[in-house]
């Protein structure tokens, strides 16, 4: 069996282009755009940061006074129980919004996918037909996003701890240089492992379960046995993928560039940026669906 990356990639752009240019009807990108917007309802980046004197007055904290801190917060809520209850309030509301959130992109993706096996441009029939479907992965995406909690938090915690010690010069350069190398590996293996599970997830367990009709758990298993049979072409597909992203990323900012910063803004609002980037996330779909159609007729999606 010879897997190849470029012809189905390349069948992927032809696909696109005899769905959404063949003819081009404006109603069918703001329609199945509305599926990729849905899909990707929580990929967002947000960014923020602290003033630079604030970080200064804090460097010096000793840990010992940085572990006091949660006592403090106790005491605090303790003698103002009107905050703690509208902190409380506030924290079940941003849960509710983000589980709403996860619910529809899991729906989402079974849409998209629809439409884009089936090159149409439907939203209600993929809805109420896949419905039973996308629970289960929105279920699955729940209890993973749990359990990456535990490992992130831990390494929130290492990266304070060792951030604390450097700056109080406790350690010895050594000590303090291995525990920022420690940091980082840990932190870009944690990072490297949760993008290659995301993205197998996305774009092979979600067509093994809209193919078999099965539930997240069997189309993983399935998927595992497969993987195990050729790790190294899925692995070369993920760093495929990964590079593309980039690429496309950076050919975006450029392209933002010469409009002035006005395709910025176009890109930045929901569902528009969707339709606009249509073209690519419709390829990266149907690339998708065309490199595991190559593992056998088991895996086959399109029609």
């Amino acid at each position: 069996m010879g897997i190849t990356y470029i012809a189905p990639l390349k069948r992927g752009l032809i696909r696109m282009k005899q769905a959404l240019f063949s003819p081009f009807d404006i109603g069918k990108w703001f329609t199945v755009g509305f599926t990729v917007f849905l899909a990707d309802i929580i990929n967002t980046h947000n960014g923020g940061g602290g003033g630079y004197s604030h970080i200064r007055e804090r460097a010096h904290m000793g840990w010992d006074e940085f572990r006091e801190i949660p006592e403090t917060a106790v005491e605090w809520f303790a003698d103002n129980p009107i905050w703690f209850a509208v902190c409380v309030i506030g924290l079940l509301v941003i849960l509710a919004i983000v589980l709403a959130l996860i619910w529809l992109s899991s729906r989402g993706k079974f849409m998209f996918l629809y439409n884009v096996a089936n090159d149409e441009s439907q939203v209600s029939k993929p809805w109420s037909e896949y419905g039973r479907e996308a629970d289960s992965l929105f279920r699955w995406r729940v209890v993973f996003g749990l359990i990456c909690l535990i490992p992130v938090a831990l390494l929130i915690g290492f990266g304070i701890h060792v951030a604390i010690e450097i700056s109080g010069a406790y350690y010895p350069t050594a000590l303090s240089i291995l525990g920022i190398v420690s940091l980082v590996t840990l932190g870009f293996t944690l990072f490297v492992g949760i993008a290659f599970i995301d993205l197998f997830l996305n774009d092979f367990v979600v067509p093994i379960m809209y193919r078999e009709r099965v539930h997240a758990t069997d189309a993983w298993t399935r998927f595992l046995s497969l993987f195990s049979r050729h790790p190294w072409h899925f692995i070369l597909y993920g760093l495929m993928v990964f590079f593309l992203r980039f690429a496309v990323s950076v050919c975006l900012f450029v392209v933002g560039l010469f409009t002035c910063c006005i395709g910025f803004l176009f890109l930045a609002i929901p569902y528009i940026g969707s339709v606009i980037t249509l073209p690519i996330a419709y390829t990266y779909r149907a690339f998708s669906l065309e490199y595991l159609e190559q593992f056998g007729p088991e895996y086959k999606i399109f029609k």
